[in-house]
């Protein structure tokens, strides 16, 4: 009988301090901060498809005024393309992966705001005019989100390389998050979407 009681006790010392001691060794932090990143990163995820989604838009409205400008209109829609892919990508892309999905549409874009400078009435267009704001106000959401984003990895990636909460870690095997960034210099940039220039 007195060895169930020193085996109860035991087992409610350990229940009672295993708590602290995952507590104590960062193990919940760990898990906060990875949800965090996580969540981040969804954001990204967010923005970026409602970017996408406003592509055919601007193309349909772009088709209309400048249909000889046809090369670029098909490479803004397979850049769109590759990142919807890169959105629907079964287990998710990497961060890597949709930066450099988002810097070939960045590129497109890009190369559309140059072709189509030689139609003024596009750029009084109606349409045209709402889809170049929804588009500029995307383009911040996506910077913002992609600094929560990097925060948050930053964040996470420091706390899994201090001690206690690098041994925890290892335990656990907790890698460090990938950011999200751009490894081309040219394509750091957001497109100009303001066709309003003369």
């Amino acid at each position: 009988m007195a060895f169930f009681r020193q085996s109860r006790r035991r087992a409610t010392i350990v229940a009672l301090t295993l708590p602290l001691a995952f507590g104590a060794c960062g193990y919940n932090t760990i898990q906060s901060y990875d949800e965090q990143a996580a969540q981040a990163k969804q954001n990204i995820d967010a923005q970026l498809q409602r970017r996408a989604d406003l592509i055919p838009n601007l193309v349909s409205t772009v088709k209309g005024f400048a249909a000889q400008e046809s090369t670029v209109l098909k490479e803004v829609t397979e850049a769109r393309a590759g990142l919807v892919g890169a959105l629907q990508k079964p287990g998710g892309s990497t961060p890597g992966d949709l930066a450099r999905e988002n810097a070939n549409l960045n590129g497109a874009l890009s190369r559309m705001n140059f072709a189509i400078e030689a139609y003024p009435e596009l750029k009084s267009n109606e349409n045209f005019l709402r889809l170049q704001d929804e588009l500029t106000g995307t383009e911040n959401r996506i910077a913002v989100s992609r600094t929560d984003y990097n925060t948050a990895v930053r964040q996470y990636n420091e706390y899994i390389r201090t001690f206690p909460a690098v041994m925890t870690a290892k335990a656990t095997g907790a890698k460090p998050r990938e950011y999200f960034e751009v490894k081309d210099a040219a394509a750091r940039t957001a497109p100009t979407v303001d066709f309003s220039k003369d």
